[in-house]
């Protein structure tokens, strides 16, 4: 026990000692730290650190202000003036309903280079030969034409006279027995107002429409038209075919007059569009041109400029022509001279080898030299 106890004293004073001793040692001595060596360092030394590259700074681009060019303003090209109409210019009226108004619109358009037509749209875009009440036409055409004196009046209705009509005070249904023969009776009327005074006058059929019921209907509604401008000695313009396919349907989109795709009815399936309109005139254009003759030429007349244009009467078939031959160009003096046959003219009848060979079985002798010449007497005459 007595062992012990001594043991455990020495400790502790072994302890102590190294505790007093340490302050003794040299600062730097103390904080470093003693590393051990592994065997593989001891044979072949200690394997240098490796070194890390630092890394790359990132340089922000700096922020260039870039100096806003000024816009460069397109050129439009300059709208043609408009052309000042002639004092005697004639009067194109345009009635009828919102169809109508649309095909008004597209020969304003079509005729603003004519100066000597004037287009006059009077239309009502809810009118139609049914609800008289409504707007009257019968009535109204008479002073629209006194007021206006127009040299051709153009007729379009129908479009909104799909509904029952009041005949004899009784309602009658649309397209019965009734209906069509009273309606027949309104149109060949107001047909034969616009035709008065034997005036020129077209009425313009109703085109294909999105409803297919619709469309059925203005198809029974054109025959109507046309029997009876055509009775009252006026002129029918069929449109149909401008705005439905091959297979006779609606289309919204189609030709226009030049040959290009584009949209010519609204969304709703009954308007036009400008192009439309455009189109929907092209028509009547062409009739209205073809009556009213020199005045629906665009720009001045040139029946006065082509008087010195007329070509004389050919001289008949015996007339004594004179004929010359072509100079060489490339050595003139090998046929006599700068005159043609030098100076000297000769004279036939007109007649030309081909038809002096088939005529009379003529032809002609071979220049003397030729190889065809197979004359006896060669010699040249001076």
């Amino acid at each position: 026990m007595s062992m012990t106890i001594r043991i455990i004293r020495l400790g502790l004073a072994l302890a102590v000692s190294a505790s007093l001793a340490a302050p003794m040692a040299t600062p730097a001595g103390a904080q470093e730290r003693v590393e051990r060596r592994s065997i593989l360092e001891f044979l072949f030394g200690k394997k240098k650190p490796r070194e890390v590259a630092p890394e790359p700074t990132i340089r922000k681009p700096r922020a260039t202000v870039r100096k806003k060019r000024p816009a460069t303003a397109v050129a439009k090209s300059p709208e043609p003036a408009p052309v000042e109409k002639l004092a005697d210019a004639k009067v194109v009226l345009v009635v009828g309903d919102f169809i109508a108004g649309s095909l008004g619109d597209g020969l304003i358009e079509a005729f603003k280079t004519t100066p000597g037509i004037i287009v006059d749209k009077r239309t009502n875009g809810s009118s139609g030969l049914v609800r008289d009440d409504y707007y009257d036409w019968p009535a109204s055409l008479p002073g629209l034409i006194a007021e206006t004196k127009p040299a051709l009046v153009v007729i379009s209705l129908g479009a909104n006279d799909r509904q029952q009509m009041t005949v004899a005070g009784e309602k009658e249904k649309f397209r019965s027995k009734a209906w069509t023969k009273e309606y027949e009776t309104r149109v060949e009327r107001i047909a034969a107002i616009a035709h008065e005074g034997n005036k020129p006058m077209l009425w313009m059929g109703m085109p294909a429409f999105q409803s297919s019921a619709l469309t059925a209907d203005m198809t029974t509604l054109n025959g109507i038209y046309r029997a009876s401008a055509e009775k009252t000695g006026g002129t029918f313009v069929d449109i149909w075919d401008g705005f439905v396919d091959e297979g006779g349907k609606f289309v919204t989109s189609g030709s226009d007059i030049n040959g290009q795709q584009v949209r010519l009815r609204g969304s709703d399936g009954i308007n036009f569009t400008p192009a439309g309109k455009r189109k929907l005139a092209f028509y009547v254009e062409k009739e209205i041109r073809r009556i009213l003759g020199d005045a629906a030429a665009d720009g001045p007349s040139l029946q006065n400029d082509l008087k010195d244009l007329i070509v004389a009467t050919p001289p008949v078939e015996d007339a004594e022509i004179t004929k010359t031959q072509p100079i060489s160009l490339s050595d003139p003096s090998l046929d006599g001279g700068t005159a043609l046959l030098g100076a000297a003219a000769i004279k036939g009848n007109g007649k030309s080898l081909r038809d002096k060979l088939v005529e009379k079985g003529e032809t002609a002798d071979a220049p003397l030299g030729r190889v065809d010449d197979f004359r006896l007497n060669k010699s040249a005459t001076p």
